[in-house]
Parts: structure tokens; C-alpha cells; sequence
């Protein structure tokens, strides 16, 4: 299988999150990762009401209690299973997931999702949780 490496799961503590990023022909595209056990969640790092940063902190994007990805602009919440935004002004909308897939300790984005990302509008099937 080919694909881009972005990171590796072991750099990112469990409950934890990190930024990274993706190589693409024209750009680098800043993504964030969050692990909940063996699983990563990859997601554009991108509000998707304003279009900002999320991180707070470089490579902080989660909300104390670590239950939720949360927007450093307004304060949103975001589910980590799926991105889908729970309050804020961008309700109902959801991040950008990456598909990304564990190989060893790599997480890796496959050549066909590195050229172009997707919004998800309903919860991320089980295959877009790596590492389970």
C-alpha cells in the first residue's frame, strides 16, 4: 500500500493530541490528530465556521476534561469519533476527517485522500478509527 506518513501513533500520548501536517503538490495542509487508545482521529485543522486554527497551544486542541476537540476562535465543540460540531456557532456542521491508516507505528494517508480531503456529514465509519 502506498501513502504519505504524517506522524506516528506512539508520538501522541493517549487521550492526547498533536498537529501535523500534509504534503500536497501545491500546499502543506495543517492537520490534527487525536488518539483514544490504539485509535487516531485526523482531522483538517480548520474551523469549519470561520475557517481558523483550532489549536489554542501548537498541537492543543482539546477541551479540559479531553472529551472534546474544541475551536480556540469561539469556543466550539467538536466530537472526536466524528468531528461533528455540538455547540457553537457552527452547529451541526463537522471538521474535515482525514482517512488515515496505522502501518506499525506510522499513521499514513493514502495517496487518494492526500489530494483531497472530505467533509463528513454523519458519524466517520469504523474504518476511518485506526488502529482498533
Amino acid at each position: 500500500m502506498s501513502g504519505q506518513v504524517i506522524g506516528q501513533r506512539s508520538a501522541i500520548a493517549n487521550g492526547g493530541s498533536a498537529a501535523l501536517l500534509l504534503t500536497r503538490p501545491d500546499e502543506l495542509l495543517p492537520l490534527m490528530a487525536v488518539r483514544q487508545d490504539e485509535r487516531v482521529f485526523v482531522y483538517v485543522n480548520s474551523c469549519p465556521h470561520l475557517g481558523w486554527p483550532l489549536d489554542f497551544e501548537p498541537g492543543q486542541f482539546l477541551s479540559h476534561d479531553r472529551r472534546y476537540i474544541l475551536c480556540s476562535g469561539h469556543g466550539a465543540l467538536f466530537r472526536i469519533e466524528d468531528g461533528r460540531c455540538i455547540r457553537g456557532p457552527c452547529a451541526g456542521a463537522a471538521l474535515t476527517l482525514l482517512p488515515v491508516r496505522i502501518e506499525g507505528d506510522d499513521i499514513v494517508v493514502a495517496d487518494e485522500a492526500a489530494g483531497e480531503t472530505t467533509t463528513m456529514a454523519s458519524p466517520a465509519p469504523p474504518a476511518t478509527a485506526v488502529g482498533e
